[in-house]
């Protein structure tokens, strides 16, 4: 599940799996598709503190659902990408992981610089790719790398 459409488009085709465009906090939509609840969901947003509530809401409807991306290795390999959070998401998440509870928090009061924030799309391809096998994720027979 990814949170931005651009990402949606040009995400790379996958075995065994299907991309849905959560569209940002549409997950009240998706908590009615009852199937969703057998799948093993993976969730890409935004590294800032919306996409964090995001993850933290759809956690509360799949609590199984992983994360992907979502950390401080992807955030610090594309500091030069970062842009700024305008309006920072300021309420207590309680559906997140110990790592992702820190990075949340670091992003909320500033401890990596004024209102940090990486957009999904800005993240490189080749990076993306990589954690995808590393987590299972592999192209169907005869795509190109």
């Amino acid at each position: 599940m990814v949170e931005n459409e651009i990402t949606y488009l040009a995400f790379p085709l996958a075995c065994e799996a299907m991309v849905i465009f959560g569209g940002g906090y549409a997950v009240d939509v998706l908590e009615s598709l009852a199937w969703l609840r057998d799948l093993d969901v993976v969730y890409w947003g935004d590294i800032d503190t919306h996409g964090f509530a995001m993850l933290d809401r759809l956690r509360a409807v799949f609590p199984s659902t992983r994360s992907l991306l979502m950390n401080r290795e992807t955030l610090t390999a594309h500091r030069s990408l970062w842009v700024r959070e305008h309006a920072p998401y300021r309420a207590a998440l309680c559906h997140l992981h110990p790592d992702e509870q820190a990075l949340f928090d670091d992003l909320l009061y500033d401890r990596l610089g004024d209102k940090v924030r990486l957009e999904q799309e800005r993240v490189s391809y080749a990076f993306l790719e990589k954690h995808l096998r590393m987590i299972g994720i592999s192209r169907p027979s005869g795509e190109e790398p």
